[in-house]
């Protein structure tokens, strides 16, 4: 079996002014579907801040300096294209000041697999019938200062 490839990412942990967070769910072939935070790889020469900038702006249409790291995970997966890799996945809070959300900005391969976003309040999480990622999501949200 081949090594995991190194991938760098930059999530984003986007919270509206009722203290929901946004999630994406993703629909791949492969797999059954899961809901996860914005976000996505850093490009090569660029920032985990720069990339969450960028991916906020792509995935959402929302505009925002991302700040400082507020999290950091490492995790083993599979990606969308099917590249076993280790995420080396740095988290960024976000408040919203709207809840619109503009997807025009989605590659092809998320217009495919990303069809669906929803706010989820907290309490909404722990028991929600698909998976949700980062598993540890309301753990890292109790850690941080929320309205």
């Amino acid at each position: 079996m081949s090594e995991r490839k190194q991938r760098p990412a930059a999530r984003i942990l986007l919270l509206d002014g009722e203290g929901r967070i946004l999630l994406f769910r993703f629909t791949p072939a492969d797999r059954p579907p899961f809901w996860c935070t914005p976000g996505g790889a850093v490009d090569p020469g660029e920032s985990y801040e720069a990339a969450a900038r960028r991916e906020l702006f792509e995935e959402t249409g929302i505009v925002a300096d991302p700040g400082s790291e507020v999290a950091r995970r490492i995790a083993d997966f599979i990606t969308l294209d099917g590249v076993p890799v280790t995420g080396d996945e740095r988290y960024f809070l976000i408040r919203a000041d709207t809840v619109e959300v503009d997807t025009s900005g989605h590659t092809p391969l998320e217009q495919r697999v990303m069809q669906e976003w929803r706010w989820f309040a907290r309490e909404d999480i722990a028991t929600f019938p698909e998976p949700i990622f980062p598993v540890d999501l309301l753990d890292m949200l109790a850690t941080l200062e929320t309205p």
